[in-house]
């Protein structure tokens, strides 16, 4: 039976059919949903994806966060389904408390686009088994409210639980206390990244590699070996 993967669209949302296509290309199906719809269509996992929802008033995330769907993407969450947020969907994570922290601009004040280095540091969460610990991948990077900041309690609790999912390397590219550019739950099925690995699954887009594909490839795993 094919895992069926849903990806919400927001207003404002812009990647959310390259993130459809890469579920398609993982192998899975794809299954839109409405930010407006608290029904998530039985889906197996649940992928926010990156843009610039409502616009980014008052807040990255902030009011996407109190979208009716949202109701049901924490309640399940919290349930163990897996859900990945991407750039404005990490962002939307952090503002539901399902990871901790927040993301304000970018410290050096200006978007910025480019192909992002980094390392995988945890290879054991829903969306990273089809990685490897220390595994060094590209994608592509898009965003101005990129720097992911907490105390630092939270900080060391991350580090030391194992939760910090993907550290940029070759640079910081938006001050991101301690490099960090994905984050996890504490369970593991919860993953939070600026970075945008939809845009990788491909040769002839993105970085010209399919280093991304490795996300989708993983909850596909993850779902048939529940």
């Amino acid at each position: 039976m094919t895992s069926r993967i849903g990806v919400i669209t927001f207003p404002g949302t812009l990647d959310d059919r390259d993130t459809q296509r890469a579920v398609r290309v993982a192998g899975a199906e794809a299954v839109p949903l409405w930010h407006r719809d608290k029904d998530l269509k039985q889906v197996d996992a649940v992928v926010l994806p990156g843009g610039f929802s409502y616009g980014d008033y008052l807040r990255a995330g902030a009011i996407s966060r109190f979208s009716p769907v949202m109701e049901s993407v924490i309640e399940q969450a919290k349930a163990g389904m897996p859900v990945l947020g991407i750039c404005n969907g990490f962002q939307v994570l952090t503002e539901s408390h399902l990871l901790p922290g927040a993301m304000l601009r970018n410290n050096h004040l200006h978007f910025i686009c480019r192909d992002q280095k980094l390392r995988v540091e945890n290879a054991e969460t829903s969306w990273t088994v089809d990685y490897t610990s220390g595994q060094e991948i590209s994608v592509p990077l898009k965003n101005i409210d990129g720097r992911y900041v907490a105390d630092e309690r939270t900080l060391d609790m991350l580090e030391a639980e194992g939760r910090v999912a993907f550290r940029y390397l070759d640079g910081n590219p938006n001050g991101s206390l301690r490099d960090i550019a994905g984050i996890t739950n504490e369970a593991g099925n919860v993953v939070g990244l600026m970075p945008h690995p939809e845009h990788a699954v491909e040769p002839l887009i993105g970085t010209g590699r399919t280093d991304g594909l490795g996300f989708f490839t993983s909850i596909l795993k993850k779902l048939v070996n529940a």
